[in-house]
């Protein structure tokens, strides 16, 4: 299994795009400066957001029940004749 995923700053990056969207809307249709700047925020977390979930998906470690890493490389092209391949 993959190991377990600490994603709690990633939800938090988007939970707070999801309000400077939000509220670059509002400021937008209440036609208050700077709702660019806040749009251009909320864009930003959306993005460090989604690096952030990506982040430990690339680089997760294999490991088997007994919670020892797994080579996931193999060792040879070509298995071993005298072995069984299952």
């Amino acid at each position: 299994m993959i190991k377990v995923l600490r994603l709690r700053k990633g939800v938090i990056a988007i939970v707070l795009g999801i309000i400077f969207l939000i509220a670059a809307q509002i400021m937008s249709s209440k036609h208050i400066d700077g709702s660019n700047i806040v749009l251009g925020f909320s864009g930003g977390f959306l993005i460090l957001g989604s690096l952030i979930f990506l982040y430990p998906i690339l680089f997760a470690k294999k490991i088997d029940n007994e919670g020892e890493e797994v080579e996931l490389k193999p060792a040879a092209k070509e298995p071993l004749d005298g072995e069984n391949v299952a």
